[in-house]
């Protein structure tokens, strides 16, 4: 028997990264998923997007567990988007049971990053694409009455700057920040009004994760022409560059998990650290 069996994840953000493997690890402890993907280009982002073949691949690792997974394109800026994926999920699992709000881009360096849509685009997907996840979530789990956990994937980057001098500063990075920011006072608020149906809601604040987001030629050029004070931007106190997914997904396991059954309205770091620096 798994810790998660019989429950349902709803998983934004899941064709790669960090949510193939939230999908993955909720999945080896039993439980289906539900997710969606842009699988597209954004315009303002210089490292490329996940695909459909991305989405698939997710499917079929949830399924290698012997778990279902429905999985389907979806934009997050959307909200009938989201509506209509969480329905079909809802149709074929019955229920729902976690919520990851975990999609995400980041144009903070590159061609497009200091403009007006990198900014648009880094709220949308960010701030309000968590909004449409939650909105369109939450009535479900209050109205099953067996309470649940929704999780929010922001970053180290809404505790401290990410940017430390002028050329260092792009709109897209700020917009970054903010969004990271805005949606721990989205989390709040949430776990306040959820609290008495028994819904935890809490958000985790990775630092640097090995995903395609990071490793990529836009920051691997990012680095090699950055002033060194900007480098000095989350630098992580245990010697280690970058997390790996699992660091992640091992706390979005416990967030879902009955260990963590009164933790709610908390910023979890998995940061190696870097808030020491």
């Amino acid at each position: 028997m798994g810790e998660f069996d019989g429950k349902v994840a709803f998983i934004t953000g899941a064709a790669r990264g960090q949510g193939r493997a939230h999908a993955v690890m909720l999945a080896e402890g039993g439980a289906d998923i539900i997710g969606l993907d842009l699988c597209d280009q954004v315009s303002t982002v210089d490292y490329p997007m996940s695909t459909v073949e991305d989405l698939d691949e997710t499917v079929k690792l949830v399924e290698k567990t012997g778990r279902r997974m429905i999985a389907e394109v979806g934009d997050v800026r959307k909200r009938d988007s989201v509506e209509s994926i969480f329905r079909q999920g809802l149709a074929e699992f019955g229920r729902i049971d976690f919520v990851i709000a975990n999609a995400g881009i980041m144009p903070i360096w590159g061609e497009h990053s200091d403009t007006p849509q990198a900014w648009t685009d880094c709220l949308d997907i960010m701030l309000t694409g968590v909004l449409n996840t939650v909105e369109v979530t939450w009535p479900t789990l209050v109205e099953q009455g067996d309470g649940g956990s929704i999780v929010i994937v922001s970053s180290m980057a809404s505790v401290q700057p990410i940017m430390r001098t002028l050329g260092g500063r792009t709109l897209g990075g700020l917009a970054y920040g903010a969004a990271k920011a805005g949606v721990v006072n989205l989390m709040e608020n949430y776990a306040s009004v959820l609290a008495p149906h028994y819904v935890r809601v809490n958000s985790v604040h990775p630092s640097g994760v090995r995903t395609p987001m990071i490793t990529n030629d836009m920051v691997r050029a990012r680095f090699d022409e950055a002033n060194p004070e900007d480098l000095k931007a989350l630098v992580n106190a245990i010697p280690v560059d970058l997390l790996e997914v699992d660091d992640v997904s091992n706390a979005v396991q416990w967030l879902c998990s009955d260990k963590s059954r009164f933790y709610t309205g908390s910023q979890m770091r998995i940061d190696a650290g870097a808030a020491l620096r």
